[in-house]
């Protein structure tokens, strides 16, 4: 049984406000813990209260929780890894959990968090909670089709893709003629692209997946409008996701701007 007060820690993108306004419009109240600046305006929309805080701000994160009685929470929106190489307003507490993880890879990150809200009684709900409506179905979404050729590509990058998940490398990966141009690291799925589709030079085919153990209280795959024109900005002209494992920020701008700029989007 949800709690009618909800959490949220919101990092970039739409996805957050999305999840806040669903939630508002079904009579929860949502506290959020803002780690981003470029959402925050549209959060105070939906949101009773938004706090702006450093994701390293461990200590000041779990009491704001405390004092405003949070129970259960979401995760949604990127948060970017390289944080982690600076440790700018990090924390003590924070530091000593990042020294004392074995890796500090995505999924081994997170479960650190969890654990730390799991210890003052927050529960971390599952990421599609509110915003199962996002999730794609499978089958070709725009008008155009993809050929022969590409749903080759795609066939070899999604098992690329699940092969890297397995590790907790990145989710992408660019292909062509059933070469691999780029798999995702820590720069993200959108720089990876304008890696692989630079040794590409036009054609690329972009393929993101779930993790095979994919823990769906963190990082589910999602895709938006800036990847796309990112796509088109780098002559990649095919994306393939995982159906039913994927989101689609604003689905219906996504596949109108595929097919005004002839890009395949499927899901498989």
């Amino acid at each position: 049984m949800l709690e009618h007060k909800q959490g949220l820690i919101a990092g970039d993108g739409c996805l957050p406000v999305q999840m806040a306004q669903y939630a508002k419009e079904n009579g929860f109240e949502v506290v959020c813990i803002s780690l981003s600046r470029d959402n925050v305006r549209d959060l105070k929309k939906y949101c009773s209260k938004v706090y702006s805080c450093h994701p390293g701000e461990v200590n000041r994160i779990e009491k704001i929780f405390k004092e405003e009685e949070i129970k259960q929470l979401t995760f949604l929106g990127k948060v970017h890894k390289r944080v982690l190489l600076q440790l700018h307003k990090f924390d003590k507490r924070a530091i000593e959990l990042i020294k004392a993880s074995a890796r500090l890879n995505d999924d081994e990150v997170m479960l650190l968090i969890v654990k730390e809200f799991e210890k003052i009684g927050v529960t971390v709900l599952d990421q599609t909670i509110f915003i199962k409506n996002l999730m794609v179905p499978a089958g070709v979404l725009g008008k155009i089709k993809p050929t022969k050729a590409q749903l080759e590509d795609v066939n070899y990058g999604f098992w690329l893709a699940k092969e890297m998940g397995k590790v907790d490398v990145g989710q992408s990966v660019v292909i062509k003629d059933k070469m691999v141009m780029a798999v995702e690291a820590i720069e993200g799925t959108d720089k990876c692209i304008v890696r692989g589709a630079k040794f590409a030079k036009k054609d690329a085919v972009v393929v993101k997946v779930s993790k095979p153990a994919q823990d769906k209280r963190f990082d589910i795959p999602a895709i938006g409008l800036k990847t796309l024109k990112t796509m088109h900005r780098h002559h990649a002209n095919l994306i393939a996701v995982e159906a039913n494992e994927t989101i689609i920020v604003n689905p219906e701008q996504v596949i109108k701007y595929a097919n005004d700029n002839n890009i395949v989007i499927m899901a498989v």
